[in-house]
């Protein structure tokens, strides 16, 4: 158990129990995460070496506390807090899925932007640095500091409770779609990288997953919470044939479907069957994951059952009003009735360059698929290249482009030079 990986995976289940634990018993979330982060670090440095300790939780408490102590010292009222710590009581055991969850919650506070809520996320609940979440997310380790700063500070000063809202509690809806909204947010990043040089981040998506899997861990009968998780499995089940041997984009209709994970594919399937079963009505991440599921019980992208598609992106429509949601309608129109009647609907959606995704370079893209399916080559081609010159992806921009290209090259007469 002294090895590097099992170190960090324990660090990381560990650390929202200790600081669940230490704001439980403190209150102050932030020179709380502040310590905790510490004696993460310091575990990180001590654990593998000479080796792991035989109550480890207790360690990172300890620790944590003493770096608390340390910089509380400084400030006026040190000796009246340390009189408290010192007064504290041994603490009792509190379940650790409680003071998961709580940190959950609090890091996915409404009052946070998505921004904060899942940077605040990643180090308080997923274990990360600074310094990791800087990297994963392509920015300075300074600016994600003061983002995280800026989180912490927002808490503190909106006076959020230390505890996990009740089901049924006039908050709990809010405070539980926050909740499950940063873990979506979190997976997509993940699976489908908005910037850099490569498709995939499967540090992000993988940790996504793991909140995912506490969350419905804890709260088994909340449908939504499941079906997120379902959703993340059934979309993460084709990870494998997504790209191909240079990293290069493989779109879903041209990818080896042997190569997908059967196991998440019945394990999110069966997530799913689950959810019906308590009569709640079905939102937007359980009507998602029946789409995934959809396409992932077809052999072969002509087996698709593509009117059972457009119905759930219509019922989708109906419950999130999202213009993503409906360019993803357009393309199972296109497939069920006509790329004609496809190309209509985005039209209203673009509503003369007024509409919500004027300028995405989804929308862009998507055009220019259904622009190929019509036969209008030359006008796919300008939406392609136009979603090329939009995406700050890397493996997105060549694909668009060489779908550009291949096109174009088609377009010119027989013995043209290049």
């Amino acid at each position: 158990m002294t090895g590097r990986p099992c170190v960090e995976d324990l660090l990381r289940t560990l650390a929202p129990q200790v600081l669940g634990l230490l704001v439980r018993r403190l209150g102050d979330f932030d020179a709380c995460e502040d310590a905790v982060q510490e004696a993460l670090i310091a575990a990180a440095r001590h654990w593998p070496e000479h080796g792991v300790p035989e109550s480890p939780r207790g360690w990172l408490l300890r620790t944590a506390t003493r770096r608390y102590t340390d910089q509380v010292r400084s400030e006026t009222a040190r000796r009246q807090r340390e009189e408290r710590v010192a007064r504290e009581p041994a603490p009792a055991e509190i379940p650790a899925a409680d003071d998961c969850l709580a940190v959950l919650f609090m890091c996915c506070h409404p009052e946070l932007t998505p921004a904060s809520a899942i940077a605040l996320t990643l180090r308080a609940v997923g274990g990360l640095t600074t310094a990791q979440i800087a990297a994963a997310y392509l920015v300075p380790e300074a600016t994600m500091a003061q983002r995280i700063s800026r989180a912490k500070q927002r808490l503190k000063t909106s006076a959020v409770r230390f505890d996990v809202p009740v089901p049924g509690s006039p908050d709990w809806p809010g405070r539980l779609r926050s909740v499950l909204r940063v873990l979506y947010l979190l997976f997509n990043e993940g699976y489908t990288a908005s910037a850099g040089t490569t498709l995939h981040r499967a540090d992000l998506s993988g940790e996504a997953v793991r909140l995912a899997r506490q969350v419905h861990r804890i709260l088994p009968d909340e449908g939504e919470a499941a079906g997120l998780l379902a959703l993340m499995l059934l979309t993460e089940a084709r990870r494998p044939a997504r790209t191909g041997p240079h990293g290069e984009l493989v779109p879903l209709a041209e990818q080896d479907r042997t190569l997908w994970d059967r196991r998440l594919v019945r394990e999110g399937t069966a997530l799913l069957i689950g959810t019906f079963v308590h009569g709640q009505r079905p939102g937007e991440y359980r009507l998602q994951a029946a789409v995934a599921a959809v396409h992932d019980r077809a052999a072969h992208t002509r087996d698709t059952d593509w009117p059972q598609i457009l119905g759930l992106y219509e019922l989708l429509e109906q419950v999130t009003g999202s213009p993503l949601v409906t360019l993803n309608r357009a393309v199972a129109l296109a497939m069920t009735d006509t790329p004609a009647a496809a190309l209509a609907l985005l039209d209203r959606l673009d509503d003369g360059g007024r509409g919500p995704l004027t300028g995405h370079h989804r929308a862009h893209a998507v055009r220019a698929h259904l622009l190929e399916m019509a036969g209008e080559p030359e006008a796919a081609v300008h939406h392609y290249r136009l979603a090329a010159a939009l995406t700050a992806s890397t493996p997105e921009q060549r694909y668009l482009t060489a779908r550009a290209a291949g096109l174009n090259q088609r377009l010119r007469p027989t013995g043209t030079a290049g």
